[in-house]
């Protein structure tokens, strides 16, 4: 008898999960409740849909651990970053995507592929048979979480995520603002020209930080804390930080030159990086929010050159859930209690779509490797994938497991490397050169 994989959620976890084990042989079913139930932040029952940021950040797989993920992603044949690069626009050296075509090519590919079956049917309850995937993200069902909880036998943890908002670009005032990258950054003008930049002097940024400061939130309900992954704090959260704070962050002036004013510094810069490619939209880069949306419109308009900007996406904000998975996964990802399912992607602690991603390719194929009775060969703790998986099934420390991007900090040391900022390009052009080998080694073995 034909045993099937089923794969809950539909997003990039679940996405790249079932393209692997289909490639692999073997037939799967994806079950992704949208659109018959909706949550919060999606808007279509596309798979793969893209709810936040249109960027899957740096592609330099030289100097950068998630640009080094790209790579390993991409000789692994995945099906997220193949289709990222089809749909890539303009970003200086980040990869963003057009989201809507993205996540619409993703569904056709995945529709189309004749191991792959999609049904719109909620998982609730953690089954006792079968084998089975479950990559429902940072937006599990309450019903699902609430069988998640029963199961592990602890709370799950949380911290809240926040949403930037979207402005239609005609309604941009292009007499104050410019497009340029930070430092004239990419290979092609259109590359170097990437960012919308919009300049502000130090009154101006005084009055932003204070209208922040007062803007009305949106408050939490009775017994939820605010725990934020950093790396995704909202505007006003960095505000209360310092006032300094945005300035030495998404709002640095830095490799910037205004052509309207050129000999004149600008005290800080938003920055907004087109968000499809017709060029139409532009997310606000860095200023997720928890403001109301009465405020959001108030706010966002005293910075120049959006007095009258008009706005196809507020910023919002939502609770993200993950498991402990250092205490509750074994390194095939797999649930302890419960050995014939698999977590992946963001509700397993890491954060950011290409993290996802990743873990729901290592996901697939264990489980596609297991139904066909093969054996798959570690994956290397060297490579960017090694490096995250350990880190979320044993590495962390789990009393104190927070969401994590991949980073080098994960990584073992190279030996006969001196430390200090001198070396640093030397130290991470060396991490990335052994992880390709040991990456592409075990591929050529499974």
């Amino acid at each position: 008898m034909t045993q099937v994989l089923h794969i809950v959620g539909g997003g990039m976890a679940g996405s790249e999960a079932a393209w692997q084990a289909a490639e692999m042989g073997v037939d799967v079913i994806i079950h992704e409740m949208r659109p018959t139930v909706g949550t919060f932040a999606h808007q279509t029952g596309n798979l793969a849909e893209m709810v936040c940021s249109n960027s899957f950040r740096s592609d330099d797989d030289e100097q950068n651990a998630v640009g080094l993920l790209h790579w390993e992603m991409r000789a692994a044949n995945g099906l997220i970053m193949t289709t990222a690069d089809a749909h890539r626009l303009p970003a200086g050296g980040a990869l963003a995507v057009d989201r809507d075509p993205f996540a619409e090519t993703v569904t056709a590919k995945l529709r189309a592929h004749p191991r792959v079956s999609v049904t719109d049917q909620e998982v609730t309850s953690l089954p006792d048979e079968g084998h089975w995937i479950f990559a429902t993200g940072p937006l599990t069902s309450p019903a699902l979480g609430e069988a998640i909880r029963a199961e592990t036998g602890s709370d799950a943890l949380a911290f809240f995520d926040a949403i930037a908002p979207i402005v239609y670009a005609d309604s941009i005032d292009m007499s104050k603002a410019w497009m340029q990258s930070r430092y004239d950054k990419g290979e092609t003008e259109e590359e170097r020209t990437a960012y919308l930049n919009c300049p502000m002097d130090r009154d101006q940024y005084e009055a932003l930080i204070d209208a922040l400061l007062a803007a009305e939130k949106t408050e939490f309900h009775e017994g939820e804390t605010a725990g934020y992954f950093d790396a995704c704090l909202p505007i006003e959260v960095m505000a209360e930080r310092g006032r300094e704070t945005l300035r030495h962050g998404p709002m640095k002036p830095v490799g910037l030159t205004n052509p309207h004013a050129p000999d004149v510094k600008p005290h800080a810069v938003v920055q907004l990086r087109r968000d499809n490619a017709l060029g139409t939209l532009f997310n606000i880069v860095g200023f997720q929010t928890k403001m109301k949306y009465g405020a959001q419109t108030d706010v966002f308009r005293m910075i120049p050159g959006l007095e009258n900007a008009s706005f196809a996406r507020l910023g919002g904000i939502h609770r993200n859930t993950f498991i402990n998975s250092p205490t509750l996964l074994d390194a095939q990802m797999r649930l302890k209690s419960k050995p014939n399912i698999r977590f992946a992607g963001q509700i397993t602690g890491v954060e950011g779509y290409v993290e996802s991603a990743a873990m729901g390719l290592l996901a697939g194929r264990m489980a596609a490797a297991e139904i066909l009775g093969r054996d798959l060969p570690e994956v290397p703790k060297d490579s960017a994938m090694g490096a995250l998986i350990h880190h979320i099934t044993g590495g962390a420390e789990a009393k104190t497991f927070q969401p994590m991007n991949v980073n080098f900090g994960l990584f073992r040391p190279v030996d006969g490397l001196k430390g200090g900022r001198r070396g640093r390009k030397d130290r991470y052009k060396a991490y990335t050169d052994r992880a390709k080998t040991e990456w592409q080694t075990w591929l050529d073995q499974c």
